[in-house]
């Protein structure tokens, strides 16, 4: 089976590694479709790797084999000699063709073992395509069909096999595909959705996704048929699709459209050069507008394969910096369609929570999704629970909201009660202890940039017990300490904490809380998202106080020496651990009898672990073994990364 290793993610979105015998991939990654026979591919294969940066493509196993001139070529030289291409090529088995013909003529395992022969590196199970309104009656015998095939197909490949994802508009019957495809196929494809996409019904294709995207195993590489245009990229990345293929470029040049990721422009509209790329730099588009038929067919071709790799390019990089909700909230602004399929995306909030990681560097709105996205959704129901038995809340008159509202706000009244406050935010109205946690403390947001600034004020007197020049900062960290403990371990820990007497130390610069000391020594730093993450000595606090197995992540036996000694914890060396975690939250690593080895920070989830077969689940920040020095600083690399692991348990 073939093996997928998470490198870096966006909550279900991917950046990784897939092998495959003619190279590894990199995903999320864009197969553009190629058609076998040379004469009618304009971009030869090669040149799609050489000059566009795209290193693996997809061609058609069925047109191959029944074309008469192809078919010897590719059973002599395999696929790979046909197409005159040394990179990973992926096959597709007539699903496409029963799609538009209505029938194929061939039979699944004749297309099966024609591509074992001609040594595709992604063979494709032939399955039952299930028109989007197919009857239910229908779309479970297309389903039923389609797992029969891939459980023949499974026994006879030693290569890497691809089994589709069907069952039409029915929500059931797409969590019962991926789950019964998931131990079946090396590449999960979501299929039977092109005529979805070819009629903009993105809305229906959110909740095809959502209701498969459960199901499907977290090793696999997920694949979505027929993405096509550029426009559409984030949006399947954002379900967490690691391939796509488009044979959008092609067809569209062929009709005189250009692609752009902010949709569709027919060239012999153009006037202006309103593109500036490389290619329409050497010749502008109103040029190849007036060219012979054949040349400005490639030229478009090209214009458009490069667009689509640049869009992918721009997704690699928002996964990177934690900002594809909002390249998905710009791409849906260009579009209604693309809008309708955000709206039913957001609708199935609960798929995205368990992946969705703890913070990010920021948080911009950009749309009136913003104040929905996944990470909003998740803190207003926290901050629920957080206010429960306290207030009621005062509205501060300080707005907008600036951490130095902590130094002179009161916290009693006269005769000794306490004072609960509130501000207006983004997300609506959020408790003063809470305001500097992502994403309100990070969150950037239009009401800041609209007219003259309104002047800082102080709190009305009234019943307050304070007196106007009194620094009330220690007050008020006291009370921001307890919140945010609160907020992360329970009322119960945090109490605990407090009662070691932890201080807080405040950014001269900003007033935000930066750090929780405790006997002279960080036990917990923060950063710009507001979470306290410890530090070796608080971690060691910590483990007293939380009974097992909250906040941990158990170790397995043979990769301990390695974890307390700071490498980082990968996948495959996970027992089990507190599955209420997310990516990105601070954990403590303890072996099988809770003894503490080290802490870090989660990079899959919970339930991801110990399925992946490669790649770290936790990254070490702070362990016993660590020099004198800075107690959050991260740890080197781990055992799989060249550390001396022993040869029994090399990968």
């Amino acid at each position: 089976m073939g093996e997928f290793e998470l490198l870096e993610r966006d909550g279900l979105a991917r950046l990784g590694r897939f092998a495959t015998p003619h190279g590894t991939i990199q995903t999320p990654a864009l197969l553009p479709v190629v058609h076998p026979d040379p004469a009618r591919q304009p971009i030869p294969p090669r040149e799609i790797r050489r000059r566009f940066g795209l290193g693996a493509v997809i061609t058609s196993a069925y047109i191959t084999f029944r074309t008469p001139t192809l078919r010897p070529i590719a059973e002599e030289k395999g696929i790979h000699g046909l197409l005159d291409f040394d990179g990973p090529v992926m096959t597709d088995s007539g699903a496409f063709q029963q799609h538009a013909y209505g029938h194929v003529e061939v039979g699944p395992e004749e297309i099966d073992a024609f591509q074992r022969r001609i040594g595709t590196d992604i063979a494709t199970v032939l399955d039952v395509f299930v028109e989007p309104d197919a009857s239910e009656e229908e779309a479970r015998r297309g389903v039923e069909a389609t797992i029969e095939r891939a459980r023949a197909a499974r026994p006879l490949h030693r290569g890497l096999l691809a089994v589709p994802v069907q069952g039409g508009r029915y929500p059931d019957l797409r969590r019962r595909s991926a789950a019964e495809a998931s131990p079946l196929g090396d590449v999960l494809a979501v299929g039977g959705v092109v005529p979805l996409m070819e009629r903009y019904r993105f809305a229906e294709l959110a909740r095809a996704i959502l209701a498969a995207r459960p199901a499907l195993a977290p090793e696999r590489a997920v694949h979505l048929f027929g993405t096509g245009h550029p426009m559409t990229f984030a949006f399947a990345a954002l379900f967490g699709v690691d391939l796509f293929d488009s044979s959008a470029y092609l067809k569209f040049a062929r009709r005189g459209d250009l692609m752009f990721p902010h949709g569709t422009v027919a060239i012999g509209d153009l006037r202006e050069r309103t593109c500036r790329c490389a290619l329409c730099e050497a010749m502008p588009l109103t040029e190849v507008a007036h060219l012979p038929p054949v040349e400005r067919e490639r030229r478009i071709a090209e214009h458009n394969l490069l667009m689509s790799a640049a869009e992918v390019s721009e997704v690699r990089q928002a996964i990177r910096d934690g900002s594809l909700w909002e390249l998905v909230e710009r791409r849906a602004a260009n579009h209604p369609a693309l809008l309708a399929g955000l709206r039913a995306t957001i609708r199935g909030t609960r798929v995205f929570l368990p992946t969705e990681p703890e913070s990010r560097r920021s948080f911009r709105v950009v749309s009136a999704t913003s104040g929905l996205r996944p990470s909003v959704i998740r803190f207003l129901a926290h901050k629920d629970g957080w206010q429960e038995g306290r207030g009621p809340f005062r509205a501060h008159p300080r707005i907008p909201l600036v951490p130095a509202a902590l130094r002179t706000t009161p916290t009693r009244t006269r005769d000794g009660a306490e004072i609960w406050w509130q501000v207006l935010t983004s997300f609506g109205p959020v408790p003063l202890e809470l305001t500097e946690l992502y994403p309100v403390g990070c969150a950037v947001g239009f009401e800041e940039f609209e007219g003259e600034e309104t002047p800082p004020t102080r709190p009305d007197l009234g019943d307050l017990e304070v007196e106007p020049d009194r620094d009330w900062s220690d007050a008020w960290t006291v009370r921001h300490r307890d919140a945010l403990l609160e907020w992360l371990y329970g009322r119960e820990a945090a109490g605990e904490l407090a009662a070691r007497g932890l201080s807080g130390e405040r950014s001269r610069r900003t007033g935000r809380l930066r750090a929780l000391t405790l006997d002279a020594r960080k036990a917990f730093t923060i950063g710009n998202d507001g979470v306290p993450r410890p530090t070796w000595h608080g971690a060691q606090v910590l483990h007293r106080i939380l009974r097992y197995p909250a906040r941990r992540i158990i170790v397995q036996p043979e990769a301990e020496e390695f974890v307390a000694e700071g490498r980082s914890l990968f996948s495959r060396f996970v027992a089990g651990g507190d599955s209420s975690l997310v990516p990105g939250a601070s954990a403590l690593l303890v072996d099988a009898d809770d003894d503490l080895l080290a802490v870090g920070r989660l990079l899959l989830a919970p339930p991801e672990m110990g399925r992946m077969p490669r790649g770290v689940a936790v990254r070490v920040t702070a362990h016993a073994r660590a020099p004198e020095g800075p107690e959050d600083a991260e740890a080197p690399a781990g055992p799989e990364e060249g550390t001396g692991l022993p040869p029994n348990l090399q990968p």
